[in-house]
């Protein structure tokens, strides 16, 4: 795989101090190395005025042979000492490949691990975030405004695409999966229990009480009343008295009900909306009723046309809204933003039940990917230029390592003298 080589640049705050700071102690370090081996020479020569210049030439070989070892240890860490191809120097270029692929490695494993990275985005509390932002006002309305701009372009591309005919057709399929017997013994079954079914009842009697004092009523019942009786009682006006009486009776009956909450009738009501539900949910007559029904009312055109006309007025409203023509969707999907944000922060619970679903869902995005965060890692590291990186790393660390040079020399010297003054008092013995 060929790598385009990655250069770096050295204007972070600090780098030219850094720089210059590393010039002055590399040319401290080299002058000490230059100064042990001006030492040795010039002790070396004066070992003939007095033994103790034999003292002073141990420590200077020994400090100069140090400072020498050290100097070709912190040159081969980075390149080749005065250039030359020695064997195992310039450490950091010659693997370049394997320290990328071990420091991908190592991120992965020690880095993205389930264990740490959970324990890390635990501490999080994203729940909280997600309210302060929500409830800041001009964050909402920046969402309400970004949420607007989209709607129009998903509004187009779920048309454009068949999304919306998908849609509708697995709508469609589902309402007919819909066994609405049952659903409807349900509904009346819990209306009953409620006892709002005997709201109706009163309803119900109140609208036939009206219906049967109404003078048209009235007659219609008396003509028919008329036309039953013999002949000898309609010229006394019996149908009249006895339609006053019906009346009578009927609506005297219907207030001795709606005014006694525990009448017989409104039990005997009770039963038979009971049996009713009863059916509705065992008979299969009237499960295929219902199924028929809504089959009859699915295929009917007007109901596409209004699901249509419905999509078009909310899709010419979102677009009159996306171009500033009304603020009136913008602001209340602002409020509706804010709102949820408030509500966000009075909800404990809710914030906790976020923050573990995060947790969850980024512990497992992190865990599918950290191998490809490895790869990625590893490939960056091996499209640097290395030269370059060297460079940066020496300006930043640079400084250290010389000071490896001095104790190199001072070390070296120290033991120089020692392994001296022991030959010679062996000698002396």
């Amino acid at each position: 795989m060929t790598t385009t080589s990655r250069t770096f640049s050295f204007d972070a705050p600090g780098d030219a101090s850094r720089a210059a700071e590393l010039r002055r102690v590399k040319a401290l370090a080299t002058l000490v190395l230059a100064s042990t081996l001006a030492l040795f020479v010039a002790a070396k020569l004066l070992l003939n005025v007095h033994p103790m210049f034999g003292f002073v030439a141990a420590f200077a070989e020994a400090a100069t042979i140090g400072g020498l070892a050290d100097w070709y240890a912190v040159v081969a860490l980075f390149r080749r000492p005065l250039g030359l191809p020695i064997p195992h120097t310039a450490i950091i270029q010659s693997n370049q490949e394997r320290i990328a692929d071990k420091l991908g490695e190592f991120i992965e494993v020690h880095f993205l691990e389930a264990t740490p990275v959970e324990a890390k985005l635990r501490e999080v509390d994203f729940g909280s975030f997600i309210a302060d932002w929500l409830r800041d006002r001009k964050r909402s309305n920046d969402l309400a405004r970004f949420t607007l701009r989209l709607l129009p372009e998903a509004f187009s591309a779920t048309e454009s695409s068949g999304l919306m005919n998908f849609i509708a057709r697995r709508m469609t399929a589902q309402l007919q999966a819909i066994d609405v017997a049952p659903l409807a013994a349900g509904t009346l079954r819990a209306f009953v229990e409620e006892g709002r079914h005997q709201v109706l009842f009163d309803d119900f009697l109140r609208i036939i009480h009206d219906t049967l004092t109404q003078a048209e009523t009235m007659a219609m019942i008396r003509a028919k009343v008329r036309d039953e009786l013999p002949t000898l009682l309609k010229l006394y006006r019996t149908d009249r008295f006895l339609v006053n009486k019906i009346v009578a009776s009927a609506t005297k009956f219907f207030d001795e009900v709606r005014n006694d909450p525990a009448h017989p009738f409104r039990g005997e009501f009770d039963r038979m909306v009971l049996s009713f539900v009863d059916r509705l949910s065992t008979d299969k007559n009237y499960a295929d009723r219902l199924d028929g029904l809504k089959r009859d009312l699915l295929a009917r055109p007007e109901l596409s046309e209004l699901v249509r006309n419905v999509w078009s007025n909310a899709r010419t409203f979102i677009e009159r809204s996306a171009a500033s023509e009304t603020g009136v969707l913008q602001h209340h999907l602002a409020r509706m933003f804010v709102a949820a944000g408030e509500a966000l922060a009075g909800d404990a619970e809710l914030r906790s039940e976020i923050n573990n679903g995060l947790v969850a869902v980024l512990r497992s995005f992190i865990a599918d990917q950290k191998s490809g965060v490895s790869t990625f890692i590893s490939d960056q590291v091996k499209s640097w230029n290395m030269s370059q990186l060297i460079a940066l790393i020496e300006i930043n660390i640079g400084k250290d390592l010389q000071y490896i040079r001095f104790n190199g020399s001072l070390i070296g010297g120290l033991a120089g003298l020692a392994l001296y003054t022991a030959e010679s008092l062996l000698r002396l013995l």
